[in-house]
């Protein structure tokens, strides 16, 4: 499995459990509809994962050929 979709799936269920454990929905297991919603709200946890590890790949390829101090560099401009 890719990173990508790993780290979607491990804060898809991270997130989403601290988000049932925070929001209190359980009484949504009740209906078809409610468990729709819950899975909905665990999917969209994994989102955050996903761009950011999508995010330092794309930072990683775009400097393979540069040198740690240019690197550096770049992250300090960005912070």
């Amino acid at each position: 499995m890719p990173a990508s979709a790993t780290s979607t799936v491990v804060t898809g269920v991270g997130g989403g459990a601290i988000a049932v454990q925070y929001l209190r929905p359980q009484e949504w297991v009740d209906s078809m509809i409610g468990l729709v919603a819950l899975c909905g709200r665990i999917f969209d946890r994994g989102l955050p994962g996903w761009a950011i590890v999508r995010g330092v790949f794309n930072f990683i390829e775009k400097n393979r050929d540069a040198g740690i101090d240019e690197v550096a560099k770049e992250v300090k401009e960005v912070l």
